[in-house]
């Protein structure tokens, strides 16, 4: 979940799931994060996109971005090729990680942070503007995947 170059990046624990009210949760430190770091954007309208997951289409979510005036990007179901997070950062984070071995869950979660943290700010902005191009491609292939 990116709001802009500088993220909110929950991590999820093996066995933990996401459910409306965590999804909450989550919407409310972003938009905790947007109101410190672009002031005014709040009042300017927030656009989101996210996929059609039951914690994303619960009454109590719906109600969330109702109640906060978020616009919601339309999402085609089972389309990883259109989501920032699956084409522009689990490539790179996957190759972070690969041959790397941890004791514990803590010391993963620890590394994660650290690499999501050295980050810098382009990485962010080329995964968002990258997706105008990729519904264009979407769009010329009649709704097929971008890339295979």
């Amino acid at each position: 979940m990116t709001a802009d170059a500088e993220s909110v990046r929950p991590i999820i624990m093996s066995g933990e799931t996401i459910n409306a009210a965590r999804y909450c949760q989550t919407l409310d430190k972003l938009r905790e994060a947007i109101r410190r770091k672009r002031p005014g954007q709040l009042t300017n309208g927030v656009i989101l996109q996210h996929d059609n997951a039951t914690p994303h289409t619960a009454q109590v979510t719906q109600g969330w971005l109702e109640k906060y005036g978020w616009e919601i990007l339309p999402h085609p179901p089972h389309s990883p090729d259109l989501a920032p997070s699956d084409y522009h950062l689990f490539g790179p984070l996957k190759r972070e990680l690969a041959g790397k071995r941890f004791d514990d869950d803590e010391e993963l979660v620890d590394h994660v942070r650290k690499w999501l943290q050295n980050l810098d700010g382009s990485f962010s902005q080329e995964g968002i503007y990258s997706m105008e191009r990729r519904w264009q491609k979407c769009v010329d292939r009649l709704g097929c995947y971008v890339e295979k």
